[in-house]
């Protein structure tokens, strides 16, 4: 058995390492910039980066690289090595501050949205010293900012940190006026990782879960997640093994893996971390999907991170447990006992209620992607309308407040569960509502709209920011309050009635639902070509730029990246349907049909009826006679689409007619698939797919 706690951080330059081999004068002034977010003079960074380098050489590492992320929506690394020559032809190793604190990676090839030429090949990559350096592959992995020669942000850590700092000086303003002073106030996030493993060898198999990560053709299986009996289910020992062997790698890195078990469709599994700033929080995250991939391949199999890799069985996606703690860790968020006197938390709730109702928008647009709109409103995830869940108790002391009544609490209350075998169980002051977008969950906000395969920087950037901006309000409101209890309750009073729209404790999974949101006024923004332009409205490039997260330039370049994400994405779905129905399914189909005619003939030849050959030959002709027809127009869609020269409008296209004749061509595939004998089959079905991976 691993010594779990000796093994934790073990690949990590943290504050224990950093306390070790550092000076303590040199410890301290990093400390002080880390909280005060200044930056570090060029003598104390020389002094780090050398105890950077010794640590790593001692780990065998030869190389460093500064490890960014760019708005492709995963990492990127070049790596340099230590070596440097001396003036006798040799070498030593060695490591300077100026290289740990700026790089300077090729920025012509990653997404600028406009705000880079392709000639225009400068970019900057900055040390984020509020992320501790980790060893990956040999290699002492910096975690920093990117941006452009210029100064245009070009990465999610950047607007992340900016919109981290904001929350952070909203946050600590209106504390001060509840006598509470702190330094600063972080927001911590949990991201929930959900995922499938599928077996390696079938997964060759399948040219559209290569190319794509998700299946484009597959009739129904026999069995699916109707019994619910894979969710919390006995882990098959493969799984088992894989998720060990994850869980130490993960530990190595500080990652904190805490959760693990089966999700509810079948091959499909989750992994929660412990809560930490948001920062690391999305640098942990994109390390856990990095070595889900990798660790899956060691056991023969695949991770899938795709949002809807299997038709009907649920998609996955990444709940976003967020909260704001001080420095000291105190949660904001946290009701206590008697939250309807808690007025601190009154007025962060209040703030929060309208934070989402304004920038309800925004919300969906962080959550927003090709492979997500398969996901949400589809009866397995939050609908696509933005609303919050507050649950029982909440909500009766907003409204008891709102009708200027005295709200008098409930006592703790107990779940018998036997007489006296079991002990009585404390129950919470409220349900939990998994069809709910933005739940409140105790001491924390759920956001569970999240695609599996994001980046949590981008929602998390939103959520940051618009708090941030409802916050300062009322810090500003509540100022010089003569009786700040009186004017606490008289703002959440005031805030709750003119947003309490955006409350909605019911099923979201429901076509009422649907209904009533559009007589409340909320957005139901259904496809990520409806929900994109919004971004670039007046009123929130307004926010971006008050809150110094983002220029009027870099919100439109983002606009432009997201729509051509969107396009291209759903142009290579497009292009491997039509490669896989014209080499694999529509030979299969038609070499089936044939043997199944030759048989007719064979019959009558011999004096035999023919009786279900001949039909199944005629059903199957007919399919393919409409799979033909359905690729022909999938065709001329995507030369169409490949044509139009406005971005917003070629997405749109792309999901209002391209989509469609997907859907067709997948339609007669899928039906002509179920009728067609396996061994013509060169692809594992769904069956396969799905409870393919044995003990």
């Amino acid at each position: 058995m691993n010594d779990v706690p000796k093994l934790f951080g073990s690949l990590v330059f943290n504050e224990s390492v950093m306390k070790d081999r550092l000076p303590t004068a040199t410890y301290k002034a990093y400390k002080a910039a880390v909280l005060a977010g200044t930056p570090l003079n060029l003598e104390i960074a020389n002094i780090i980066a050398n105890a950077m380098k010794d640590w790593a050489l001692e780990h065998g590492c030869t190389h460093f690289t500064h490890w960014f992320q760019p708005m492709t929506g995963i990492t990127a690394e070049k790596h340099e090595s230590f070596i440097s020559p001396t003036a006798e032809g040799r070498v030593i190793m060695d490591f300077s501050g100026k290289e740990l604190i700026q790089g300077e990676p090729d920025a012509s090839s990653f997404p600028s949205g406009g705000l880079r030429a392709t000639f225009e090949a400068r970019g900057y990559t900055a040390w984020d010293p509020t992320s501790y350096a980790f060893i990956k592959d040999n290699c002492l992995c910096i975690p920093t900012a990117f941006c452009s020669y210029t100064g245009e942000v070009l990465d999610k850590k950047t607007p992340l940190l900016r919109s981290m700092n904001a929350a952070s000086k909203a946050a600590c303003k209106l504390l001060k006026l509840f006598g509470i002073d702190t330094i600063r106030v972080n927001s911590t996030v949990g991201p929930e990782q959900e995922y499938f493993l599928v077996d390696k060898k079938m997964w060759e198999k399948r040219k559209d879960l290569v190319y794509t990560g998700r299946t484009l053709f597959g009739a129904k299986s026999p069995r699916g997640q109707e019994l619910d009996d894979h969710y919390f289910g006995i882990i098959k020992q493969r799984v088992l093994s894989f998720m060990k062997d994850l869980d130490d790698e993960l530990w190595k890195l500080g990652v904190l893996a805490k959760t693990e078990h089966n999700e509810v469709a079948p091959a499909q599994h989750e992994l929660a971390p412990i809560f930490t700033t948001t920062n690391v929080a999305s640098d942990h995250n994109q390390l856990m999907m990095e070595f889900m991939k990798r660790v899956a391949l060691r056991h023969g199999l695949v991770c899938l991170l795709h949002e809807k890799p299997f038709d009907g069985v649920n998609g996955s996606g990444k709940h976003n447990n967020w909260s704001l703690s001080t420095e000291e860790g105190l949660n904001l968020l946290d009701p206590g006992k008697e939250p309807y006197k808690n007025l601190r938390f009154l007025t962060f709730l209040a703030a929060i209620i309208k934070a989402v109702d304004e920038y309800q928008d925004l919300l969906r647009v962080s959550v927003a992607s090709a492979g997500n709109d398969h996901r949400l409103g589809a009866n397995e995830a939050p609908p696509a309308i933005v609303s919050m869940f507050l649950g029982t108790e909440l909500t009766a002391v907003l409204e008891a407040i709102a009708a200027d009544k005295v709200y008098n609490g409930n006592p703790e209350s107990y779940i018998k569960v036997s007489d006296d075998t079991i002990p009585a169980l404390v129950k919470d002051n409220t349900d939990r509502n998994r069809t709910s977008p933005f739940a409140f969950t105790g001491n924390k906000f759920e956001f569970r709209m999240l695609g599996s395969m994001f980046s949590i920087a981008g929602p998390n950037i939103v959520l940051n920011t618009i708090v941030a901006e409802e916050l300062d309000e009322f810090a500003d409101k509540l100022a010089d309050a003569p009786d700040l209890e009186a004017a606490v309750y008289d703002l959440v009073k005031e805030t709750y009635k003119a947003h309490k729209r955006i409350v909605f404790n019911g099923n979201g999974y429901t076509d009422e639902w649907v209904e009533e949101a559009a007589k409340r006024g909320l957005l139901n923004l259904k496809s990520t070509p409806e929900a994109l332009p919004y971004l670039g409205h007046a009123k929130n490039i307004e926010l971006f730029e008050k809150h110094n997260i983002f220029t009027k330039a870099e919100v439109e370049s983002r606009v432009e990246i997201l729509l051509e994400n969107y396009s291209t994405t759903i142009s290579i779905e497009a292009a491997t349907m039509l490669d896989m129905f014209h080499k694999d399914i529509l030979p299969a189909v038609t070499a089936y049909t044939e043997d199944l005619t030759k048989a007719v003939l064979d019959k009558k030849a011999a004096g035999v009826s023919a009786g279900f050959e001949g039909a199944l030959a005629d059903k199957l002709s007919k399919l393919g006679g409409e799979m033909y027809a359905s690729s022909l127009k999938l065709e001329d869609g995507l030369k169409e689409a490949a044509e139009i020269g406005d971005s917003e409008k070629q997405a749109l296209y792309y999901h209002d007619t391209v989509l469609e004749e997907m859907g067709k061509l997948r339609s007669a595939v899928d039906a002509a698939e179920a009728l067609t004998g396996g061994k013509y089959l060169d692809y594992p079905t769904y069956g396969e797919l799905l409870f393919g991976v044995n003990e």
